[in-house]
């Protein structure tokens, strides 16, 4: 259980591919309790890594094309510090989520001893247009999967979430591309760790999606979320 009667430490991670146009917005909204911002430019050929480090964030690159490997590549930086955080949170870095909700988002975590907390992006809070109806579907299906299969109270494979840094440590995530947000809640259900859904607002991204802006990004996420699903359901 974390102690509260010490200082909380919580460190964001966010994945960052062309994201100059929002990075600074994300970055400014996360509430001043968090220790350390860390953006992990993906490749960026813009100016996401500038505007990231004016703001005041931690700014590292991940050269491997993928979510997962930007998640990693923080992960790992984290690693290497002599003093680990108690909470990880990890958030995009496009503005379609509400930084500022991250205290609510972790709130579980310091109140209940909760280990792994999702923003789920649920309708009546989602800005019209934010999410495409490939996503929607794609989103219902993996969850109907997992609660089909391990009864699983997911709603949502949303990006916005938080961690005990312990309990990721024991995930061993392993996912490189588009799988790394089921493969997380996948193992979290696998290793019987408590979890929770807190609804989050959502809006239209700043700039096109990576994922389910393309037709090849859609059919890959898709492909890679169905294939984690599988692979655990029969394991």
């Amino acid at each position: 259980m974390i102690n509260q009667s010490e200082k909380t430490i919580i460190k964001v991670i966010i994945p960052a591919f062309n994201e100059q146009d929002s990075i600074t917005n994300v970055i400014q909204d996360i509430p001043k309790s968090v220790h350390e911002i860390i953006v992990v430019s993906n490749n960026s050929t813009d100016n996401t890594e500038l505007n990231a480090k004016k703001a005041g964030a931690t700014v590292l690159q991940e050269n491997k094309k993928g979510y997962g490997y930007a998640c990693l590549k923080g992960m790992s930086y984290i690693a290497n510090q002599e003093k680990k955080p108690d909470i990880i949170v990890f958030l995009d870095g496009d503005y379609s989520d509400f930084p500022e909700q991250l205290s609510e988002i972790v709130e579980p975590i310091l109140k209940n001893d909760i280990d792994f907390v999702l923003g789920s992006r649920v309708k009546k809070l989602r800005e019209s247009g934010a999410m495409t109806p490939q996503q929607v579907f794609g989103n219902w299906l993996a969850t109907f999967l997992m609660k089909l299969f391990f009864n699983a109270k997911f709603t949502d494979l949303g990006p916005f979430r938080a961690i005990k840094y312990n309990k990721l440590l024991a995930l061993q995530m392993e996912d490189k591309t588009y799988g790394w947000t089921v493969e997380m809640q996948l193992k979290v259900l696998k290793q019987k760790m408590t979890y929770k859904e807190i609804p989050v607002k959502y809006r239209n991204r700043i700039g096109v999606s990576k994922v389910s802006g393309t037709v090849k990004g859609t059919i890959f996420a898709g492909v890679k979320i169905l294939t984690w699903i599988f692979k655990y359901s029969f394991k």
